[in-house]
């Protein structure tokens, strides 16, 4: 449970009220000329065949470990593969990571890494610049064979030719049972009297404002001007009335477990490491978000064909379910769940790790953002939460 939320916690948490005017401080740099290339041109040979070496940058809290005689799976991908991994666990925050990338792979220059690891809406800005390169389909059978259907054909990269789910989550709401009676829809957690200065929105504002949309009747991955108007000013009305006492990172979980307010909008790992019978966790009315945090290869990796045997390797279903029963964040891959069985039985029918059909009906994404719509969005939302 610790190293599952300290992932979400170095990302939320750590991010918090500064992202709004941080990525607006870095995001511009993406849509400068100098800093776009073409994937086919920034590329070097590949050493895999003469070289079983993979680098590799993860968040903390996201691989799984040996214990009690018990191989991790990264121990058994080596064990394997003969690949040795020089694995970090060097992610802890979106835009810091691009921080320390940025200069290198902006002017085709190697990151020292073969791959990373980075949530939806980096991992979009990055393959429409250039940065990453492609896969070769031939070589991960299993990603397009067992990847969920949720996750399968996202806007910024439709047949998944450069990106890899590695764990995925949900944006939803939550309350505390012992305090308050149910809430079931988004629309109830902005209008309820009995609610009102005691609920908390997320700083995050492609699942805050991605609620919003649809509470509005709008489709968050696909929506016009004139439907983000709508939902930024609710959300600024909302505001205004004094429903909201704060906008959070996850946070929220200590106070909602102590009652300092009775609902929120929550990602449900957190609800799921909270070990709180009280909290719960809901899917609302209108719907809910999912995001994921994706493998990437960078331009000029040197071992490409290693890191693809390592997506291959992740995508059997015994190895995913082995990984999701140490992490407890969605399991991207088909057929874990009944893998699972050998694995931990207890967490076979975990909603939080395996949604359920119905469940993953009801999600959405957020839409893949311009370069101007980036500076524009995220500068309202920063306008709110701020003021």
């Amino acid at each position: 449970m610790t190293g599952r939320l300290s992932r979400r916690t170095a990302l939320r948490g750590g991010a918090g009220l500064a992202l709004g005017a941080a990525s607006l401080g870095v995001l511009p740099l993406f849509g400068t000329p100098d800093r776009k290339q073409d994937p086919a041109k920034c590329r070097t040979g590949d050493l895999s065949a003469s070289e079983k070496r993979l680098v590799v940058s993860n968040w903390p809290g996201y691989m799984d470990e040996d214990e009690d005689g018990s191989p991790s799976t990264l121990t058994m991908f080596q064990k394997r593969t003969g690949i040795k991994v020089d694995y970090t666990a060097d992610v802890n925050d979106n835009l810091e990571f691009f921080a320390k990338v940025v200069n290198q792979l902006g002017s085709c220059t190697s990151s020292q890494r073969d791959m990373f690891m980075l949530t939806d809406w980096m991992a979009a800005r990055m393959i429409q610049v250039g940065w990453i390169q492609p896969l070769d389909k031939d070589k991960v059978p299993n990603l397009h064979a067992n990847l969920i259907d949720s996750l399968a054909h996202v806007g910024w990269d439709e047949d998944r030719s450069y990106s890899a789910p590695w764990q995925s989550g949900l944006t939803g709401i939550a309350y505390n049972k012992a305090k308050v009676k149910e809430v079931r829809s988004f629309d109830e957690l902005l209008t309820r009297s009995d609610l009102k200065g005691r609920i908390s929105l997320l700083t995050e504002m492609r699942d805050t404002m991605g609620l919003l949309l649809l509470a509005e009747g709008a489709d968050p991955a696909k929506f016009t001007d004139s439907e983000w108007d709508n939902a930024i000013d609710r959300l600024r009305k909302v505001r205004r009335d004094g429903q909201i006492r704060a906008f959070t990172g996850n946070e929220y979980i200590q106070d909602l477990s102590a009652g300092n307010i009775l609902a929120c909008e929550a990602w449900s790992g957190d609800v799921a490491a909270a070990e709180n019978e009280d909290l719960v966790f809901v899917a609302p009315e209108e719907g809910q978000m999912i995001w994921a945090d994706n493998m990437l290869i960078p331009n000029l990796a040197t071992h490409q064909g290693n890191a693809e045997e390592w997506i291959n390797f992740y995508y059997e279903p015994e190895i995913a379910a082995k990984l999701a029963s140490f992490v407890w964040y969605i399991c991207p891959v088909k057929g874990a769940q009944q893998a699972m069985e050998k694995v931990d039985p207890s967490l076979v029918d975990n909603p939080l790790i395996f949604p359920t059909e119905e469940s993953l009906a009801t999600t959405h994404a957020f839409m893949a953002l311009e370069e101007f719509q980036i500076r524009a969005y995220e500068g309202d939302f920063a306008d709110v939460i701020g003021g």
